[in-house]
Parts: structure tokens; sequence; C-alpha cells
């Protein structure tokens, strides 16, 4: 039993510390987002387009930047809705209770790995603002809480089985 409370107040400050980072990384990510749309292409009549267009244009960056954020924002949504579907388990901590938990808490991750793949795509093409390095460090870290937080979820689960 003792266990299944250490996994109980593990998971929940991974909860914790999944919620506060993924608000951050929609807050840049909702920043760089209003960026792009204030300062982006201005298209229509009489405007041609310029040569190298693309629709996930974002003016601060690199190439990778536009799909950086674009599933960086995908992740952070999941993400807070997974924490909200965590903190459900949480309070009612059954195992009928955990599917739903552990089901929002791997498709977040999978967005945040996601995210994480074109993070490093931008860091490897170096040119970037200290914002987005922010975020990414962010999503480099959620990729790991995350997969921990589902680890404790499970592992909880596990000892309770006869």
């Amino acid at each position: 039993m003792a266990g299944g409370d250490q996994m109980k107040s593990a998971a929940g400050l991974l909860l914790i510390l999944n919620f506060c980072m993924y608000v951050i990384v929609l807050g840049i990510g909702g920043w760089a987002m209003n960026r792009a749309i204030d300062h982006g292409f201005i298209i229509g009549p009489g405007f041609d387009l310029p040569a190298h267009f693309s629709p996930i244009y974002f003016p601060m960056g690199n190439a990778a930047t536009g799909f950086f954020v674009t599933f960086a924002l995908l992740a952070g949504v999941v993400g807070v809705a997974s924490v909200i579907s965590g903190f459900n388990h949480l309070r009612s901590w059954t195992l009928d209770s955990m599917p739903s938990a552990v089901t929002a808490a791997i498709i977040a991750w999978t967005l945040t790995i996601l995210a994480m793949g074109f993070a490093c795509k931008e860091i490897e093409l170096r040119i970037r603002n200290a914002r987005l390095r922010t975020m990414e460090a962010f999503l480099i870290i959620l990729s790991a809480t995350q997969l921990l937080y589902i680890a404790a979820i499970h592992s909880a689960a596990y000892r309770r089985l006869p």
C-alpha cells in the first residue's frame, strides 16, 4: 500500500510540473503564432507571392520554426487536457479511471515527441531567438517527464493487481 501512495504522490508532482510546462509552451507558442500572423506575408490583389513562399512562414527562427510552433501548440493543448484527465484519475485513483488518464497521457506524449523532433531540427539549423530556445528546452524536458508520469501510473496499477 505504501508503494501505491508513493506512486500517487509522484504522479501528482509530475502532473503539476507537466501542467506548468505545458502552459509555458502554450504561452510562448501563442506569442510566436501571433507574431507570425502579424508580421507574415501580405497576400492580396496586386501582391506577388515571394519566391520561396511557405504557408507556415515565421518571421523569426529558421525553416523548421513553423512546423515546430504548430506541433508545440498541439502538444500543449493535448498535454493540458491530459493533465486534467490525470487529476481526475489522481482524485479517484482506481483502475476504472486509469485507462482514460493513460490514453490521454500517451497521446500527449506522442505529440510532444513529434514537437521535440522539430525542436531538434530547429536546433540543428541554429538560427532562432531566446523564446524559441526556451520552448525547445521545455519540450525536451516534457518528453521525459510525461513518459515518467505514464510509467508512474502503470507501476501503481501493477502493484494493485493480485
